[in-house]
């Protein structure tokens, strides 16, 4: 059936949606498919505008409720679902592994230097092959450190997205592909072409990989060493729900084979990417007529790089005009029309001191080295995380070792790689302990994960983490309870639960070493103070494996008090947003334990008080949407609160959908990207104005 895609106007296409929107929430009211289609391009619409142009055309809200209806009519008709479906961006199909795909056009690699000379050659070579002297223009544009990716448009619709591969084969990710919200699903023309193939990188930005490892870190999940690993990994999992929750992006800056479309040069493979919704990345592109150009513009690249909010390695040069590209052809592995010119990466030279390994409050067992202090971008490093048994043997990373280090990301310390040369002759290969460092129990190794745990739930190590983030200032709070502390109690056996801290009596801190009355009384005050709680503090506490504060919000919300949410089941958990399959089972076996469900219980015994969860979307702050960078006058989960609270609604990062960044002291990069996108910036007095003076 043919779409109504492009009609008279927005608003026109608006109410027609809202119509279909409005029906298709009452069951008894049929739907056709003729009305199904004109919600598909109404939500295809939005996307394009909100993703690609930065200029939504609707509330959050009314996006959201436009996505629902799309979702009730294909679950009552599961027949009409097309492949360009905007719900198919959620992920939900599980594979059994991925499929193979033939390029149509070969994904050839590009000649690779770290020498600007290498640049004059290349031109060179090229006046040489076409027997001419004179100048050519090129394109220039960043080499993304990411995931290479060919997405497949027929007839306009995507069908196919393949990995690189060998270059001739790749692997099929189409439907992880699809959750990448700024990859068109259909292009944007009325006329589209009957094939366009395009080529380009899925890649995560430097703060969206900073957030991720935050947010792996708190689940208990092995982190990634750098934002390639990140991209590449998200791209490959066989769920593609867990795709859909990772911050990829995706930018396109080349072709495949294309037929029904034409484009004349390189910086017109960008413009007509731009007009059927592609993204790309033009802001850091230039072009340069001749090769003193070129040359110059690699400088000033190296030296700005870091201002990018993504990783780069180097600079990409391709002749300008597409008919010089077909007359200067292919060499065996790559094109010679195009080369590219890396940067030489901020490194420097230490040696692994020890090898040790830590255990989080999963019981996941990390092995870190520790290193010659070093500086390397102006940051001394000490310590850098080896991940597992897999990369410890992949780089041959060794006691004794002069390893080469770099900032992953220009955020995480990273070794690189060993200097073999300088190894001693007696060094011996590294490999994990087969038993725990904490408790001595056997480590258990689980198929589908690359990490080892320790599985004895009375583990000293893994007690000892499950306490300090029981007791964090996100989790319980209680202010003076620092690590250095609750270590010492656990050694002490003061403590060995949760409860336990409620039980500690002024004469218990006391007689440990170093204890004076006046810090003895801090302690056991935040420790009174912190039995007022919310629901969300109260589940995230617990410690439960895959439930961050976000995920603890949702419960919260859904379950409302304790009581309800200790007798959850599989059925009742499942209904809770953003709750899949694998969190619902971590919450189910974490319930299941009677050791657990006691904890919940000695808690509420010893007085602690969990505030009913309450959804407020009304107050001075409803319908508005708020971010926080920096460093405020108030705590920022406090302040946080007290945006809920006022019926705010806070987004996790800057985008056009955001109408307010509250900024404090030292704000990082979301206030250079807010400027960028005309989001008003305000501070937290300004907030506070807000609530005080109504809407």
């Amino acid at each position: 059936m043919k779409s109504k895609y492009f009609m008279s106007s927005v608003k026109d296409q608006k109410k027609i949606a809202e119509k279909v929107s409005t029906k298709a929430k009452t069951s008894s009211i049929d739907i056709t498919q003729d009305e199904y289609l004109l919600l598909i391009d109404w939500v295809h619409l939005l996307d394009y505008n909100y993703h690609t142009l930065d200029k939504p055309l609707v509330s959050d809200k009314e996006y959201d409720d436009f996505f629902s209806a799309l979702k009730n009519i294909e679950a009552k008709h599961a027949e009409w679902i097309t492949p360009s479906s905007p719900t198919h961006r959620v992920g939900g199909a599980v594979l059994p592994v991925f499929a193979k795909g033939t390029h149509r056009l070969p994904m050839l690699s590009l000649a690779n230097s770290y020498d600007p000379q290498d640049l004059v050659d290349f031109d060179q070579r090229i006046q040489n092959f076409l027997k001419v002297e004179s100048k050519f223009e090129y394109f220039c544009e960043p080499k993304f450190d990411g995931l290479s990716m060919e997405l497949i448009y027929e007839a306009g619709v995507l069908t196919k997205a393949l990995t690189r591969g060998d270059g001739v084969v790749g692997e099929d990710v189409t439907v992880n592909v699809k959750t990448i919200k700024s990859i068109p699903l259909r292009l944007n023309s009325k006329s589209p072409p009957e094939l366009l193939e395009v080529r380009g990188e899925v890649l995560i930005t430097k703060e969206d990989f900073k957030n991720l490892n935050q947010f792996q870190e708190k689940e208990g999940l092995p982190t990634f060493a750098n934002p390639r690993n990140a991209a590449a990994g998200s791209i490959r999992q066989l769920d593609s729900k867990i795709s859909a929750s990772r911050p990829l992006k995706f930018f396109g800056y080349n072709l495949g084979a294309y037929k029904g479309i034409s484009f004349t040069s390189q910086s017109d493979v960008y413009a007509k990417f731009k007009e059927l919704g592609i993204p790309t990345y033009i802001q850091a592109s230039r072009i340069c007529d001749g090769i003193d150009g070129v040359v110059e513009y690699y400088n000033e690249l190296e030296h700005t790089k870091s201002k990018l909010p993504f990783d780069i390695d180097g600079l990409v040069v391709k002749i300008n005009s597409i008919k010089t590209q077909e007359e200067l052809g292919m060499v065996a592995k790559s094109p010679r029309w195009a080369t590219a010119a890396k940067f030489k990466p901020d490194t420097a030279e230490t040696t692994v001191e020890e090898i040790f390994c830590q255990v989080g409050r999963t019981g996941a067992v990390t092995p870190v080295a520790l290193m010659k202090p070093v500086k390397v971008g102006g940051v001394t490093i000490t310590y850098a995380t080896l991940h597992n048994q897999e990369e410890i043997d992949r780089k041959d990373i060794r006691v004794g070792d002069t390893v080469v280090i770099q900032r992953a990301g220009d955020v995480i310390p990273e070794i690189v790689r060993s200097v073999p040369e300088k190894r001693d002759k007696n060094s011996k290969p590294y490999r994990l302990p087969t038993r725990c460092p904490g408790c001595n129990s056997d480590l258990h190794e689980h198929p589908d994960e690359a990490v080892i745990r320790c599985l004895n739930p009375e583990c000293p190590a893994v007690l000892k983490e499950s306490l300090k983030h029981f007791a964090s200032r996100r989790a319980m709070n209680i202010e003076k309870m620092g690590d250095r502390w609750i270590e010492t109690f656990v050694d002490s056996k003061l403590v060995a639960s949760f409860a336990d801290f409620y039980h500690l009596k002024k004469t218990d801190l006391l007689n440990l070493d170093r204890q004076g009355e006046k810090s003895a009384d801090n302690i056991l005050k935040s420790i009174e103070q912190s039995k007022k709680t919310t629901l969300p503090r109260f589940i995230y506490a617990l410690g439960i494996r895959y439930i961050g504060e976000t995920t603890a919000k949702h419960l919260a919300d859904h379950f409302l008090t304790v009581e309800r949410f200790v007798d959850a089941n599989e059925e009742e958990l499942m209904k809770v947003p953003e709750i899949g399959e694998k969190v619902a089972q971590s919450v189910l076996k974490w319930l299941s334990s009677k050791a657990n469900k006691n904890q919940v219980k000695s808690l509420i015994a010893v007085g602690i008080t969990v505030a009913e969860a309450k959804v407020n979307t009304s107050g001075p702050l409803s319908g508005k949407s708020f971010l926080i960078t920096g460093t405020l006058p108030i705590a920022r989960d406090k302040a946080q609160a007290h945006i809920q609270e006022n019926g705010g609604k806070l987004l996790s990062g800057v985008s056009s959908k955001l109408n307010f960044l509250v900024v404090g002291d030292d704000p990082g990069s979301k206030l250079e990207k807010a400027n960028s996108l005309g989001v008003t910036v305000i501070g937290w007095d300004e907030v506070l104005k807000m609530i005080e003076n109504g809407p």
